[in-house]
C-alpha cells in the first residue's frame, strides 16, 4: 500500500476562504493528511462529500444557504459512517449537543491550537470522539439544567427579536397570559434577570441563533 492511500482524506467546509486557507496550510505539512475538497456552505458540502467520500469532514455551523447542522444530518443520512468534526466559534452547550445528536464525532472551537485540530482529526479517524475542553465544560455545567420546551424556545426566539408579550401572543396564536407564564419559566430555567438577559444567555448557549 502506498503512502498516498494511507493518508487521511479531508473535506473542509467553511464560508470564510481565509479559514479554509489556514486549514489547507496546516494539513499540507502533515505526511498522513490530505485536503481533497473544500466547500463554502452545506449544500456544497453534501455534493463534495458524494464526489470525494472523505475520511474526515471539518464542518462550520453558521453558513449561507444551508448551515452545518442540516448538512451533517443530510450527509449522515446518506453515509452513516461519515466522520464529521464541527469547527466553530460557538462553545454553547445546546448547540454542541444538537451537533453531536446530528452525528458529529468531534466539536472544536476555531481558536483551538493547531496541534489540537490535527490530533482531533487523527482521533476521529481512528473511531474516537473528541470535544474542546471549553465545550466539555459547558456541557457539564448545564447537564442537569431543566431544558426549555420547544414552545419556550419559540417564545425566547421572539423575545430576542424584541417582541412584546402581546406581539408574541399574536405571532404564536396564544393568550397573553400563556406567554407571560412561559416567559417566567424561561427566566427561571435560564437563571436570567430579565428578558434581555435571557436572550443573551439563549444566544451564548446556542439555544437560539442570531
Amino acid at each position: 500500500m502506498s503512502a498516498d492511500t494511507q493518508r487521511i482524506r479531508i473535506l473542509c467546509v467553511d464560508d470564510h476562504p481565509i479559514v479554509r486557507q489556514g486549514i489547507a496550510g496546516l494539513v499540507q505539512v502533515q505526511p498522513d493528511l490530505e485536503l481533497v475538497a473544500e466547500a463554502s456552505n452545506g449544500r456544497e458540502a453534501i455534493q463534495q462529500f458524494r464526489a470525494h467520500r472523505p475520511d474526515v469532514t471539518l464542518m462550520d455551523l453558521q453558513m449561507p444557504e444551508m448551515g452545518g447542522l442540516d448538512a451533517i444530518g443530510a450527509i449522515r443520512g446518506e453515509f452513516p459512517d461519515a466522520r464529521i468534526i464541527v469547527l466553530t466559534t460557538y462553545a454553547g452547550d445546546a448547540l454542541a449537543l444538537r451537533a453531536l445528536q446530528s452525528g458529529a464525532r468531534g466539536y472544536l472551537l476555531k481558536n483551538a491550537l493547531h496541534k489540537e485540530l490535527i490530533d482531533t482529526i487523527r482521533a476521529v479517524h481512528a473511531g474516537r470522539k473528541a470535544l474542546s475542553s471549553d465545550v466539555t465544560f459547558e456541557l457539564a455545567e448545564h447537564a442537569t439544567d431543566d431544558a426549555l420546551t420547544p414552545a419556550e424556545t419559540r417564545v425566547l426566539r421572539l423575545i430576542a427579536r424584541g417582541d412584546s408579550n402581546k406581539e408574541i401572543a399574536r405571532a404564536l396564536a396564544l393568550s397573553e397570559e400563556t406567554v407571560k407564564g412561559q416567559v417566567r419559566n424561561i427566566l427561571s430555567k435560564l437563571g436570567a434577570k430579565d428578558r434581555t438577559h435571557a436572550a443573551m444567555i439563549g444566544l451564548k448557549r446556542g439555544i437560539i441563533e442570531n
